[in-house]
């Protein structure tokens, strides 16, 4: 079977899964967990034989004439290189891992099988804007995964806030995706075709009239679909999801979107040094603020999606100094670690007898009830905390390397200070992230919090399993991407250096412990300030299977909890180490109450005017106009009398009015 037949089944099994299980999930509800799973494993395995064949090999190409438009032509395209190849195996492994988990953790959900299929369809589309060499197919995948976010974050869509999550994910992505469209057709009409390897020779050339423009138009898209500032608010809230569904969208679809297609038009975006600088300030806020805002969060989940909109800055700051092969070695090291992040959570989630917006200061120790998932989420933390040797410390020291690289001014097209802005930024990101990845382990398995009776439950082993197939590549993939005869990550990518340096090594690690320690020494600073348990909030039926306590949970979420900071041990050591900063953090600087004012409130208001001109203006000329008929009409009917007299009457004054007139004009 040829590399182009492998890679065209890779998006179209997931894809066939999905309308079979949408088909048959009433009427043949036996058939819904295989054709879950079974396609979606089937395509990751073809994944990963399309990478090992593609390799770092001259990149494959093929397409055939989808249609002809009578200007720029679409193509039914496909591209394959190793940075494509290496993201489509991620894709698989997360899409798979997510399907294997969720036949556990949702087994009794009344609605498994359109989830199911929506996570196949989600996947599909995730594979298929990779694999794609056209912008037009690649927008098909793109707005694919955002209507599949939006049903999938509102799967309870029984409770008010799953319902009010998946309506701001779907309109503040909507909200970049339309300057996204315009950018879209703006560089197809400047280089034109929509073939990615056109547009990329067309901007290496200088064929792309307005760069700037074009480059500014992209990036609100990005902004929307990699929740990157201002249009990450949509994120942390989409945490009403089951907990699976975050996993796929942090780590391997949705968010990863954005990042990718940056990566891929790259030059695009390096032919005008104003996009390249917008791109670095606005990845440096990001870093920074969602790491203080990780930092003041109690919801585990809030905790996590606040980091990985941190990490995408990142990658986003890798970009933004022109590395393309740091950003990707990042998104699939992340993607990893993140994935078994979000699997570990729900694991916890279920142990802690909680709900799925999980207090961590009401969890209590669980390291003993739950040892599994406190010893695979301490790995994924330590990753996230570019501990070595986990897989995070070497992707973030390339971002790291890239950023220093430019800061010397080493970095063609991509001006020293920006450089500065970035490698400051990270590095300050590294306590920060170093301090809430500590702050959740302690208070998530060593807390003093009351936690659940011990007959909770226990995990099925199915999902423990899970979360050990993911802490391999948290461990090991870092260090054997890096390793010539194994992976040899450069070759696949732009051939750029990854591995570690000594400075960024060193700044690295050393600001970690210092995060790590500060929290330490913080949280033992709390204990003494304690003075009662602050009690747990314990399911009323503690044994019933994950799915139904996270739906339950989120009808009583606001009832139980409250205002966030409300709801907090005030002994928390995110609270001792921000100090006023905390409150704000903790309501993420409060910018949907900023964009409630600034951008709600008037709509709200002009459609409320809107609304008055239409029922008090136009509605009474339309009455009017219905009306003076009618008034004639009426005079008109009463003339009808039915007497013949009164008509031989009228008729003769008439007569007698008319001769009258014509004798005067004579």
């Amino acid at each position: 079977m040829t590399l182009t037949t492998l890679a065209v089944l890779v998006p179209l099994l997931p894809f066939l899964g999905a309308v079979g299980g949408l088909l048959l999930g009433r009427a043949a509800p036996g058939f819904v967990r295989p054709l879950a799973v079974l396609p979606t494993a089937t395509a990751f395995v073809l994944a990963v034989v399309v990478a090992v064949r593609q390799g770092s090999g001259p990149a494959t190409d093929a397409a055939t004439r989808l249609t002809p438009t009578g200007s720029v032509p679409v193509d039914l395209a496909l591209h394959l290189d190793g940075f494509a190849v290496l993201i489509a195996v991620l894709v698989g492994l997360v899409a798979t891992c997510v399907q294997l988990y969720s036949t556990a953790y949702l087994r009794h959900d009344p609605r498994y099988a359109s989830y199911s299929a929506l996570v196949s369809l989600f996947t599909a589309a995730m594979f298929l804007v990779v694999y794609t060499g056209d912008l037009m197919v690649l927008l098909v995948g793109w707005e694919i995964m955002g209507i599949c976010s939006y049903f999938l974050v509102g799967h309870y869509w029984e409770t008010e806030v799953a319902r009010a999550a998946s309506l701001k994910a779907f309109l503040v992505t909507k909200l970049g995706d339309v300057p996204f469209l315009i950018g879209v057709f703006a560089l197809a009409a400047d280089a034109g075709t929509f073939r990615i390897n056109g547009i990329l020779t067309a901007a290496t050339h200088g064929g792309i009239a307005h760069p700037t423009v074009v480059g500014l138009l992209l990036l609100a898209g990005v902004a929307g679909k990699s929740a990157q500032f201002p249009l990450h608010t949509w994120l942390p809230d989409a945490m009403a999801g089951p907990t699976p569904v975050s996993a796929l969208i942090h780590a391997a679809t949705m968010v990863a979107a954005g990042i990718y297609l940056v990566a891929r038009l790259l030059p695009v975006f390096e032919a005008s040094t104003v996009t390249l600088a917008v791109l670095g300030v606005l990845a440096a806020v990001t870093m920074i603020g969602s790491a203080l805002a990780a930092l003041a969060q109690d919801d585990i989940k809030r905790v996590l999606a606040y980091s990985t909109i941190g990490q995408l800055g990142y990658m986003a700051a890798a970009l933004a100094v022109g590395d393309r092969s740091a950003a990707v070695f990042h998104l699939v090291s992340h993607g990893a670690f993140k994935a078994l992040l979000f699997l570990a959570a729900g694991v916890v989630i279920h142990a802690a007898g909680t709900n799925s917006l999980a207090a961590m200061s009401r969890m209590g120790d669980l390291g003993k009830r739950a040892p599994d998932a406190m010893w695979t989420m301490g790995i994924a933390l330590a990753a996230l905390a570019a501990v070595p040797p986990f897989s995070g410390f070497f992707s973030k020291e390339s971002v790291l390397r890239a950023a220093e690289h430019a800061a010397s001014g080493h970095a063609e097209g991509v001006p020293s200070a920006l450089g500065w802005l970035v490698l400051v930024a990270a590095l300050l990101t590294a306590v920060l992230t170093a301090g809430y990845a500590t702050r959740l382990f302690l208070l998530a398995f060593r807390g003093r919090g009351a936690a659940a009776p011990e007959a909770h439950g226990r995990e099925p082993a199915l999902m423990t399993v899970v979360l050990w197939v993911l802490a391999v590549p948290t461990l090991a993939f870092g260090a054997v991407a890096l390793v010539p005869s194994l992976l040899d990550l450069p070759a696949w990518l732009d051939g750029n250096e990854l591995a570690p340096t000594l400075v960024t090594s060193i700044l690295g690690v050393g600001l970690a412990v210092v995060g790590i320690l500060a929290t330490y020494g913080a949280w033992q600073a709390a204990a003494t300030r304690r003075t009662a348990p602050m009690g747990a909030v314990v399911s009323a039926a503690a044994d019933e299977e994950p799915a139904l306590t996270e739906a339950a949970a989120l009808q009583t979420h606001e009832q139980v909890y409250g205002d966030v900071a409300a709801a907090q041990d005030p002994a928390d050591p995110g609270r001792l180490l921000l100090g006023p900063l905390f409150e704000p953090a903790s309501h993420g600087f409060r910018l949907d109450a900023l964009y409630a004012k600034l951008f709600v409130r008037p709509v709200l208001a002009a459609s409320g005017l809107v609304r008055f001109l239409d029922r008090e203006v136009v509605e009474t000329y339309v009455r009017g106009a219905g009306g003076v008929p009618r008034l004639l009409g009426a005079l008109v009917r009463r003339t009808q009398t039915g007497n013949v007299q009164t008509y031989i009457s009228v008729l003769l004054a008439g007569s007698v009015i008319l001769a009258v007139l014509v004798a005067v004009g004579a």
